[in-house]
């Protein structure tokens, strides 16, 4: 069981660590809240989709969607525009030159984190492609061990960058930092969007 906890972290750390549309987004929450728990429905929204994916990727759904294009045609289909618009929202809501970002409601957030976690080719590829195949070679008590600990990571993390945002929220009295945080952010989701329908265009030659 060690070797399948110690796999797990090294797995999920490389995985989930590295800074995408996803931790971005997490992260501007954080900043730009006026206090941290106001960062919940990101930090919460973000962490259970992530569970979810482990949970179906170590269940074997990475293998019952591998033959399934025209599944992932929609998927992109759909994330394209939709990543789009979520671009557009957060590049508005990061204002003029001046002042700070306007912080997103409870309900733009989890609409925001649903789009970076679920309509996310990254994400899926990571989660059901990598974590999903990587659990095939344990059993049992194993398995469990493995998921649960990739899921630890993921909500630890999560939690650890919405409390980092909200220290940089602090200390930038400005709010240029969380302005421009949240105009990468939005670059980031855009990009992302072009990745999609890149990757759209290219399955359906």
């Amino acid at each position: 069981m060690q070797e399948a906890i110690i796999h797990a972290l090294i797995l999920a750390a490389g995985l989930i660590l590295p800074l995408g549309a996803q931790n971005l987004f997490v992260f501007n929450q954080g900043a730009t809240q006026k206090n941290w728990a106001g960062s919940l429905p990101a930090v919460v929204t973000a962490a259970l989709c992530d569970t979810i994916l482990i949970v179906l990727a170590v269940g074997g759904l990475s293998l019952l969607l591998s033959d399934q294009s025209r599944v992932t045609q929609v998927i992109y289909a759909a994330g394209c525009l939709f990543l789009i618009y979520m671009a557009w929202t957060m590049w508005r809501a990061g204002g003029g030159s001046k002042g700070k970002q306007q912080a997103l409601t409870g309900r733009q957030q989890i609409l925001f984190a649903l789009s970076v976690s679920i309509l996310n080719p990254h994400a899926i590829l990571d989660i059901l492609g990598v974590i999903g195949t990587n659990s095939l070679q344990y059993e049992g008590t194993e398995r469990t061990a493995y998921t649960v600990v990739t899921i630890l990571v993921s909500w630890v993390w999560f939690i650890l960058l919405a409390t980092a945002g909200r220290i940089m929220g602090r200390w930038d009295q400005t709010g240029t930092l969380s302005r421009w945080l949240g105009k990468v952010s939005s670059l980031t989701m855009a990009g992302l969007a072009l990745y999609m329908l890149y990757s759209l265009v290219q399955s359906l030659q």
